[in-house]
């Protein structure tokens, strides 16, 4: 639903915020109040086309925002209107393309009126509303389909042209013969030769390094010397006992640690031969990362995927012969289900043509026809047609309507089908209507609040009677300024406004008397 609706520097409307209720809201006011600048702000939170003049005398821009609750999820669509420069839109305060907020719109709103965000003049919405009236089972067509779309992208991959299929069968195999010769076994490979190389790269340095520590820790040495000495100079002192054990200790482990690295010395034997064999592998693995992968394990994937694209390829007059067959199989199972949903959208298109075509005399369109055509034999092709008047053509909706009548066909067709976005609004829906007439439309507008939040824009107090909410729209001017506000009316403030809109006098008792008898049979 939409929760709030915020307008800044739109035409007369220097700043408006309207906090909506669920249920029927009644949009009431004086000709010219801003009434209508309401549904304009709404059209262009939707994506609606935005012109500079739209913005405010004197004002840098106008500013739109919406507040709407879609599957117990918050959003906030907003549209900035520039006086000078392109318009810009927002989602949940992010940068939006146009486009994208009238994808997201038509989920949220339908506008009914003079408006182009009306998603049933859409061939697509007009389907999807047949679908939804015949209760017709598309799941069959769409798994067909869906099985046909795979399988024509598995042909496209095969390739079917000859010479574009050698020149990938040449770079296969060359492809192969690279990835074979490397022989590539283990995924961690580089890692291990990482080390090997670290080990005999430094070979010599290290063979040297361990000599000269042997040897200064050997008995000649300066530490093996040294050691010696500081030994016999606390032998048989007494009171130096404990730190002459432990001099001799040192001496040991010194001792030892000499012989390890002499073992050292003659075992690190130096292999140039190897280091560039481990050098040039490494390169090599390299050079195959960079042309098939990021790690060796990718490499590896790929050599695997490569081997059985290459036997795809190489087997694939018969694999084309299986996916020829495959093909007209697919083929026929769409035509079968498409055949079925076609029958039955056009069964259903006869049953909703009569219905709309009813609700219109409920809707002072006597005269007027709907009629649900189903063009091809799927019956993906669905248009709905009007004939307004005795005489006239059948006319796509969109063509065939002035704005009052199209949102009463509107009204009809959501009376019928009840499916559709959350909220409705309907700017218009009575014009050209008064007396019993306006009273059936404010019960169609409210019986509509079963599955949707209603915004009418009317000037009719029968159809505001029946209203769950009442906002009038009040414009002030002072002589220097014009200023909008929107008044929440209850009891006594709906009386005297109904009384206004019944006779232009809010203070006549019998207007009075009058309105509050509408507002009783519009209650009963």
């Amino acid at each position: 639903m939409l929760a709030e609706l915020s307008v800044e520097n739109l035409g007369v409307i220097g700043q408006l915020s309207l906090v909506l209720e669920p249920g029927m809201t009644a949009l009431t006011g004086e000709t010219g109040a801003g009434k209508t600048l309401v549904v304009t702000a709404l059209d262009l939170l939707l994506g609606g086309r935005a012109d500079p003049a739209m913005v405010r005398q004197g004002a840098d821009e106008a500013v739109v925002e919406g507040r709407f609750f879609y599957h117990d999820e918050e959003m906030v669509l907003r549209r900035v209107v520039p006086a000078t420069g392109r318009a810009r839109a927002y989602v949940d305060g992010r940068l939006a393309s146009v486009a994208a907020l009238e994808e997201l719109g038509s989920k949220l709103v339908d506008l009914h009126g003079q408006h182009a965000h009306q998603s049933l003049l859409k061939r697509a919405h007009q389907r999807a509303a047949l679908d939804v009236y015949g209760n017709i089972d598309l799941a069959p067509l769409n798994e067909a389909r869906t099985q046909l779309a795979a399988l024509e992208r598995r042909q496209m991959s095969l390739g079917g042209d000859e010479r574009a299929r050698a020149r990938e069968i040449e770079l296969c195999r060359y492809q192969l013969g690279e990835l074979n010769e490397a022989g590539l076994e283990d995924p961690n490979e580089d890692e291990v030769l990482k080390a090997t190389e670290v080990l005999l790269s430094d070979a010599a340095d290290s063979r040297d390094a361990a000599r000269k520590a042997a040897a200064t820790l050997g008995a000649d040495g300066a530490v093996g010397a040294g050691l010696a000495q500081v030994i016999a100079s606390l032998d048989k002192r007494a009171s130096l006992h404990s730190q002459h054990e432990r001099a001799s200790g040192l001496a040991a482990e010194v001792a030892d640690l000499a012989t390890e690295l002499r073992y050292a010395t003659e075992s690190i034997e130096e292999n140039p031969i190897r280091l560039a064999e481990v050098r040039q592998r490494r390169g090599q693995l390299v050079d195959l990362r960079r042309k098939y992968g990021d790690t060796l394990a990718d490499v590896m994937a790929f050599h695997r995927q490569l081997s059985e694209r290459l036997a795809e390829l190489e087997d694939f007059d018969r694999l084309g012969a299986e996916l020829d067959k495959e093909h007209q199989r697919c083929v026929e199972a769409v035509a079968v289900a498409g055949a079925t949903v076609g029958a039955a959208r056009r069964v259903a298109a006869g049953g909703l043509s009569k219905e709309v075509t009813a609700r219109l005399g409920e809707l002072a369109m006597g005269r007027g026809e709907v009629q649900v055509t189903v063009s091809d034999e799927v019956g993906d092709e669905v248009d709905i047609l009007l004939a307004a008047n005795s005489g006239a053509p059948s006319l796509p909706l969109a063509s065939a309507a002035s704005g009052g009548e199209l949102a009463r066909v509107m009204l009809a067709l959501r009376l019928v089908i009840s499916a559709g976005p959350p909220v409705l609004v309907f700017d218009e829906v009575d014009a050209g209507i008064g007396g019993q007439v306006a009273q059936t439309v404010g019960q169609a507008l409210a019986r509509l609040t079963s599955d949707h939040q209603v915004l009418v824009v009317t000037h009719l107090p029968q159809v505001a009677a029946h209203a769950h909410n009442h906002l009038r729209v009040v414009k002030h001017d002072d002589g220097a300024s014009v200023s909008v506000s929107a008044e929440v009316l209850t009891g006594e403030s709906r009386v005297v406004e109904l009384s206004r809109m019944l006779s232009g006098s809010p203070d006549s008792q019998t207007a009075r008397q009058h309105a509050s008898e509408l507002l009783s049979v519009a209650r009963s």
